[in-house]
């Protein structure tokens, strides 16, 4: 039987993420990018129960915001929904670069494709 989405996946989100810890599974919501005003990564995952490890999907866009993208949205929601999570913990704001260290660049050094997050904290979004 197929998932029941609803015409707005995002409003679904921020209104589980508003409800707070339920309890699990949890899915977690971060955003990426290549500074402070595009997303252009969001992370996905889902956590069965307390110390279990997460399982982790991605959506990348090279040119877009995927804040704005309805079909990213949707199939985020349709992916914790498959997995019944109870909680949803997400952070409004972009949280880092979305390259990923040792995989993308060298271990300690900084992202060569995104100078803006070079020096700066991920949460505040101030130099350090």
């Amino acid at each position: 039987m197929p998932i029941k989405i609803g015409s707005q996946p995002d409003k679904w989100l921020r209104k589980k993420a508003k409800q707070g810890m339920r309890g699990y599974p949890v899915g977690t919501i971060a955003f990426y990018g290549p500074d402070n005003r595009r997303a252009s990564k969001v992370a996905v995952s889902f956590i069965r129960t307390e110390g279990a490890e997460p399982e982790l999907r991605r959506w990348l866009s090279e040119t877009a915001d995927v804040r704005a993208d309805e079909k990213v949205f949707a199939e985020i929601v349709a992916f914790l929904k498959l997995h019944s999570v109870h909680s949803v913990a997400m952070v409004d704001g972009i949280i880092g670069c979305p390259h990923e260290e040792g995989v993308d660049y060298s271990e300690g050094g900084a992202c060569p494709h995104c100078p803006y997050w070079n020096g700066r904290d991920r949460w505040t979004g101030e130099l350090a």
